[in-house]
């Protein structure tokens, strides 16, 4: 997968490739008046990647108390471009403008990172995006718990290993377009072979093709980083497997960020003796994953955008 960064943003930046960029997308859809359209919404999608850009160059530069706050604003001008390739009435109502998740404002004594939680809400960007760039329909009350989010991010797998004694992830071996399931991952999800190869397959839309006697698959295209189970680990540049099978397994890996950006950015926020004592005396495990995790999403955030807009 050759992903150089931002550099792999460069032809966004020019207004006439962005109009007929969203043209193609636009014609794609069957929407009506694709030209006009993609005229009017040229530079509002040059300006949202653009604007996305600076906020994650800004954090990269920035103390960790205020990179949570940086990183979910640059995210979210990524994802407004995104949608803005779907829908090009994108904004239509103020209720899809606020950030569709919620948090308890005033931490408890003895508060955890590990065991907060968001709550989805019916209207705003999370749900909006949910449906429009996944297909999926969130449910308003439903709750995400933070541990469990962090467990989805499979570059966190080695640090889960360290600090905790287990691993997050499987990582499957590749030959040539040849991806190779360990037999391992069948026990962490009570499956036998043929019952993992059927859930497994279900998934991909006829993508893969299981390889009889083996537990490998052949891949039919290139995967993008949104089909679920499987994730790319962007440290190692190899697919893998979610070993924890929680209620978020099939979550796109971009929602997954949304939502831990979005507590992180409120807690820099609002929650300020916290957050200062967390940075400064390094108390407990939180410190470790969420350093990681914001390093991390640094990279990952864009890379995710970008799979997502050359779909």
């Amino acid at each position: 997968m050759n992903y150089k960064g931002w550099e792999n943003y460069s032809c966004f930046f020019s207004a006439d490739y962005c109009q007929r960029y969203l043209k193609t997308c636009y014609q794609k859809r069957n929407i009506d008046n694709p030209e006009q359209k993609s005229y009017e919404n040229g530079y509002a999608f040059l300006y949202y990647l653009e604007h996305g850009q600076i906020y994650y160059d800004q954090a990269e530069k920035s103390p960790l108390i205020l990179k949570p706050i940086l990183l979910f604003y640059g995210l979210v001008h990524l994802i407004k471009a995104c949608i803005l390739t779907i829908d090009p009435s994108y904004p239509e109502t103020t209720a899809v403008l606020a950030h569709g998740v919620s948090t308890r404002k005033r931490k408890k004594q003895n508060y955890l990172f590990f065991h907060d939680e968001v709550k989805f809400q019916k209207n705003g960007l999370f749900p909006f995006m949910s449906e429009k760039m996944f297909h999926m329909k969130q449910l308003e009350g439903e709750k995400a718990i933070m541990e469990e989010l962090l467990q989805l991010i499979p570059e966190l797998n080695d640090l889960f290993f360290i600090v905790e004694g287990k691993k997050t992830f499987a990582n499957l071996a590749q030959q040539d377009n040849k991806l190779i399931i360990p037999e391992y991952v069948l026990d962490t999800y009570h499956m036998t072979e043929s019952r993992f190869k059927e859930f497994f397959t279900s998934k991909f839309k006829n993508s893969v093709e299981f390889i009889d006697g083996e537990l490998a698959f052949y891949t039919k295209e290139e995967f993008s980083s949104d089909i679920s189970p499987l994730c790319f680990d962007l440290e190692n540049s190899s697919y893998t497997l979610p070993l924890v099978k929680g209620s978020f397994i099939h979550f796109p890996e971009l929602l997954v960020h949304y939502l831990l950006l979005y507590n992180l950015s409120m807690i820099a926020r609002y929650e300020t003796e916290w957050w200062s004592e967390l940075t400064k005396m390094m108390p407990n495990r939180d410190y470790p994953f969420i350093k990681s995790f914001l390093e991390i999403t640094m990279k990952k955030g864009p890379f995710l955008i970008f799979q997502f807009l050359m779909k």
